[in-house]
């Protein structure tokens, strides 16, 4: 939405007004008038329409105010008309429908999460969250930005800022399930994520960060991982200087998103109970699904890499697998339902 057009037209409908107390105001002083045959007088006058005078015919000097009426109010009644028009035009009652609907949706989404500025970062968040049919609301400020979320009607957003509670609030943040902090100045990430915690205790945070002094700060105030793009920037760049197919081929798996592979985590919260207390080995997985188990997590957050065939399963581990799309569904089925198929 564009807000310099809204205070335009805020701007030239104040203008209107004020023209039309002057008139009303020195019709009633000057000529005596009714405060009814004033407002018609200034508005007949101001609009050009040339209707005769109402009670009599003007003295002399309504005859100079209503010519320094005329000069002064044509250029407001001119500037006011096409402010409205251009008011219409950009879309802005297209906009506040649209925002209305928007928070409308917004106001039903469960376990949703929460995306806090929609700069380099936050835009490549959201796009990867929706790859994988996460719903998402943006929180954006700024307006040149909030253009670019307005040409994509698919994105559900919060014109505002993130540090305030009443915003995050109209995101939904009570029944989100996470938070990115993407915003750039680590400050405001650190608010968001004070605020975020406060309103939501559960709500698992991520959080940008410039600064290195910062990631201590941001845990302390309730972030679970934080993320500095520069540090990982540099890292990646060594890296493929020493590794580079490696580093290629680990991008291609966890970043295109496609039907030919995917590694996805499984969560075994619902596993199938003649699973529970199985070894990998029992559950034929590779045959079954042909999927690969390249690595799990345990309950302590203990990973393990590649893990043996003797390792056993329970409900509180997560897996980590790699497949095709078609391969990774099945073994989903495989492992709540017990059946691949």
């Amino acid at each position: 939405m564009k807000r310099e057009n809204i205070r335009s037209a805020y701007f030239s409908l104040g203008l209107l007004i004020a023209i039309i107390i002057i008139g009303v105001t020195g019709y009633m002083l000057i000529e005596k008038l009714t405060f009814t045959e004033a407002f018609f007088m200034t508005v007949i006058t101001i609009a050009t329409v040339g209707f005769r005078e109402v009670g009599h015919e003007l003295s002399p000097a309504g005859m100079y105010f209503t010519s320094f009426l005329i000069i002064f109010s044509f250029g407001i009644f001119a500037y006011a008309v096409t402010t409205f028009i251009r008011y219409v035009i950009d879309g802005t009652f297209r906009h506040l429908y649209k925002d209305s609907r928007v928070r409308r949706r917004i106001q039903r989404l469960r376990d949703h999460v929460i995306v806090c500025g929609y700069g380099r970062n936050g835009r490549q968040a959201v796009e990867e969250l929706l790859d994988h049919e996460v719903p998402v609301v943006i929180i954006e400020r700024e307006d040149k930005v909030m253009e670019r979320i307005l040409d994509n009607p698919g994105l559900l957003y919060i014109h505002g800022d993130a540090t305030r509670e009443n915003i995050l609030k109209s995101s939904g943040i009570e029944s989100a399930k996470a938070l990115i902090a993407a915003l750039p100045v680590d400050a405001d990430n650190l608010f968001v994520v004070l605020t975020a915690k406060e309103i939501n205790p559960g709500i698992t945070i991520i959080s940008r960060a410039s600064d290195e002094h910062s990631d201590s700060k941001l845990k302390r105030a309730g972030a679970d991982n934080v993320i500095m793009p520069d540090r990982i920037g540099g890292q990646r760049m060594a890296k493929l200087v020493i590794q580079p197919d490696v580093v290629e081929f680990l991008e291609f798996i966890m970043l295109q998103s496609s039907e030919n592979v995917a590694l996805e985590e499984i969560n075994c919260d619902r596993l199938a109970t003649c699973f529970d207390g199985k070894t990998i080995r029992e559950l034929d997985i590779r045959n079954e699904s042909g999927a690969n188990i390249i690595g799990l997590k345990r309950a302590d957050k203990t990973y393990i890499i590649n893990p043996l065939p003797e390792v056993t399963l329970s409900t509180r581990d997560k897996l980590f697998a790699l497949g095709t799309r078609r391969q990774i569904d099945r073994l989903k089925n495989l492992l709540m339902q017990g059946d691949a198929s």
